[in-house]
């Protein structure tokens, strides 16, 4: 019974004499260390919401105000109306006391105004977006009316320098654009996609929607603009993520690769100690709002709400739909190895473990011989696979007893770690190494990730990093800018030349706690359905990362052309050549501009692109017709991009106009054939410095490989990329198996011979005009 006694924080037993108390003090004060760590986290949240709310100001603005106040009403000036005078006799105490209590509620009173005036200024600014569409360029100028804009923004906005959400109050609606001008763009994007016969039957659909149902429809999508936040935001997440009953794995999922080109240490303990540090220190950063918000041009500010649930989120599956659960604190992460679940503390006297005692941990998990209870290496399968048999088997064999605790450790926890027993490589003698590394982080075994929890970090054997991330929290950028502030933070900690992390524990971390499972025969049977059903997927899965180096953005903005117009221009003529047609392509844009904005549609495949590829298939298409199509091009996707930013897109107003229809219970012909056009070439870009951590200029080998996703329509492809440096570009592409009419690989070498013709097209035209200019 001695051992029993210990591991309790008191005992107690009956004498003759009364009662026997005996305390563990050791116990209680981590229980009070505990107790006093969560009381100073809502102290600070508190402070850190009142600090946020009300910006452009800041606290010592109040007291300065009070002092002029009470200093005004004593000298014997009337503050406005002698509003002191008549609060004054209003509060009890003496003469004195009560004018001193008058003059600071006053104060706060006129303090509040002011800065509810400012914000709702600097709100009505941040609605201008006419700079968006202002050409810049080395000889170009914004306009006076967008100078005066800029000057009037900064002076609003950089009084002091701003937390993480201290421009939520201050970011405009996203704005509800017309039925009319929804049914112009959308009529002009499938132009190239419809013959004259089907075209003419899709104008007179989309007439009657606009003249019909679709004013009705409107009527309530205004009503929902002014009520909510963000008339798209909440729908988005349901009915696109949260209500849909397919597997996560491959078709909602996304993964992020580690910089390849610097591998600081192949000690796979060190390397995933190092990394759980960093992003222990950005949930801080997020928890304190001390992250820097992202400011286009150093000024105008995006949404930064998606990082509230970046950390301590998990998605919980629902029989009908999904519900995204975010707790305010965890002290504790879970790590899988080998089949075996481990929960780790994170903490120690109210600090984030150092890299060099989690690495005691982590070595500690590895160094474990114990084998997994049966089933119990297959059991994240259940997270992978259908949502619905996964609700009912959580239901059914994890809502109580052990199973419950240690579901409950694992959905409670910070993030997932896995911990690989095989090793991430990248060869450029071996390309098909990095197409291996992108298919691991992507799916994995399907069942060694915690597809649920927001992310989970994948640590290969051989020290090298990646994520696999769940979609509905948020969009792949704010993944992304974690991923960025962990690559940049390797470069500041050191490793001993044996390749551990440098620094002297300063004690003894606890030991890791194995996760304990009571899974019945019939658990088992849920979990092995829900594995054959992901193993099938990832069976089907091609997945080609392929490495454009031949060029890069720095070629692309000397040609005057913007390089995501270039890059999807390039895609457009590869897919039509992979294809031999044009097909529907999907390009994700943020509307981060706006409050709780995340994405819209840009439609890549337009009358312009059309036009162009067409010219270059076309033997008989001069040099400079073929240039001007491209330039026409290129402006055209510029200008649908800056439309889908600033709220003036396509898809995301029918989707909601399609939602109110099914809640009306009203057919409409039209909603239905737009809703269920397949997305054949679904593409986004990665973003890169999104924080000025990273200095790639300074610091190259930082760049990373990006990430991607799976193909959204069985016939089509997935296409990522990140634009990494001047001259190098990774494309990660996806397409199934099964279908007949796609194929990863061909699909990269037309991307490839693109990139090149379109490289041929631009030198030979500037060679052109040179010769025409000298001979001249």
């Amino acid at each position: 019974m001695a051992e029993a006694h210990s591991a309790v924080a008191f005992s107690f037993s009956i004498t003759h004499e009364g009662w026997d108390v005996n305390f563990d003090r050791e116990v209680l004060n981590l229980v009070w260390l505990s107790g006093v760590r969560s009381w100073k986290k809502r102290f600070f949240r508190f402070m850190n919401n009142l600090k946020s709310g009300v910006y452009p100001a800041s606290l010592g603005s109040l007291w300065l105000t009070v002092i002029i106040v009470t200093a005004i009403h004593f000298a014997g000036y009337k503050v406005p109306y002698d509003l002191v005078g008549k609060v004054a006799p209003y509060i009890s105490g003496s003469s004195i006391l009560a004018h001193i209590a008058g003059s600071f509620v006053i104060s706060v009173l006129l303090w509040l105004i002011v800065i509810y005036i400012l914000r709702y200024i600097l709100k009505l600014l941040l609605i201008y977006k006419g700079w968006m569409y202002e050409l810049r360029g080395k000889n170009k100028k914004p306009s006076r009316m967008t100078q005066i804009w800029l000057i009037l923004v900064k002076l609003l906005s950089g009084w002091h320098k701003p937390m993480l959400y201290s421009f939520q109050g201050s970011l405009p609606r996203l704005p509800l654009p017309s039925v009319e001008d929804t049914m112009r763009r959308y009529l002009r994007s499938v132009k190239p996609l419809l013959d004259d016969d089907n075209y003419t039957r899709m104008e007179r659909l989309a007439k009657e929607f606009q003249n019909g149902i679709g004013v009705k429809l409107q009527r309530y999508l205004i009503l929902k603009s002014w009520w909510s936040t963000n008339y798209v935001s909440d729908w988005w997440e349901e009915y696109v993520y949260l209500r849909g009953r397919s597997p996560l794995v491959i078709n909602s999922n996304f993964y992020g690769i580690d910089a390849i080109l610097m591998h600081p240490t192949t000690n796979q303990a060190a390397r995933a100690a190092s990394t759980i540090h960093f992003c222990l220190q950005y949930r801080r950063l997020i928890e304190r709002q001390q992250l820097e918000p992202i400011l286009l041009q150093g000024i105008i500010p995006l949404c930064s709400w998606q990082y509230e649930r970046l950390f301590n989120t998990t998605r919980i599956p629902g029989i009908e739909t999904d519900k995204i659960i975010h707790y305010q604190d965890s002290k504790h992460i879970v790590v899988y190895h080998k089949g075996k679940y481990f929960k780790v503390l994170i903490y120690y006297k109210n600090r984030i473990l150092l890299p060099c005692e989690i690495e005691l941990q982590i070595q500690q998990i590895l160094m474990d011989k114990s084998e997994p209870a049966e089933s119990e290496d297959k059991l994240a399968a259940l997270t992978a696979g259908e949502r619905k048999p996964w609700a009912e088997a959580r239901n059914e064999y994890f809502s109580k007893g052990v199973n419950k605790i240690s579901l409950d450790i694992i959905e409670k926890a910070a993030f997932f770690v896995t911990l690989d027993d095989i090793p991430y490589e990248y060869d450029t003698e071996h390309p098909e190494k990095l197409d291996n590394y992108g298919q691991i982080l992507l799916h994995g075994k399907g069942y060694d990730r915690w597809f649920d929890k927001s992310f989970t970090l994948c640590i290969g054997s051989n020290g090298r990093i990646g994520f696999n991330a769940e979609h509905s929290w948020a969009d792949a950028p704010v993944m992304g800018s974690l991923w960025e502030y962990v690559i940049a933070s390797t470069l500041e900690i050191g490793y001993k030349p044996d390749g551990t992390n440098a620094g002297t524990p300063e004690f003894i971390p606890p030991i890791p706690t194995r996760l304990q499972w009571d899974l019945s025969s019939k658990c088992i049977e849920s979990i092995n359905h829900s594995n054959e059903i992901v193993q099938k997927l990832i069976n089907d899965i091609e997945l080609r990362i392929y490495v454009h180096d031949n060029y890069g953005k720095g070629f692309m903005k000397a040609s005057s052309m913007s390089p995501d117009a270039y890059i999807q221009m390039a895609l457009q003529l590869a897919y039509y050549r992979d294809a031999g047609k044009f097909n529907l392509t999907y390009e994700a844009s943020m509307t981060r501009l706006f409050r709780e904005g995340r994405t819209e549609t840009v439609r890549p495949c337009t009358i312009e692109s059309a036009a162009w590829v067409k010219s270059m298939e076309d033997k008989n298409a001069t040099l400079d017709e073929k240039f001007k199509l491209l330039q026409a091009a290129g402006q055209q996707h510029q200008k649908n991009c800056q439309d889908a930013m600033c709220g003036k897109g396509i898809d995301r107003h029918l989707f909601c106009l399609y939602v109110v229809s099914k809640y009306l219970e009203v057919d409409s012909p039209f909603l239905k054939e737009v809703l269920s056009e397949p997305w054949r070439l679904s593409t986004s870009q990665t973003p890169h410095g999104q924080t000025s951590k990273l200095d790639l200029k300074k610091f190259p080998n930082c760049i990373s490989a990006g990430g991607g996703f799976g193909p959204v329509a069985d016939d089509g492809y997935g296409v990522s990329y990140i634009i990494a440096g001047e001259d190098v570009i990774f494309f990660h592409i996806s397409s199934k198996r099964s279908s007949l009419v796609t194929d990863a690989a061909r699909f990269a070498r037309q991307i490839e011979k693109a990139f090149a013709d379109m490289k041929t097209l631009l030198l030979e035209r500037k060679k052109a005009q040179q010769h025409k200019n000298g001979s001249t």
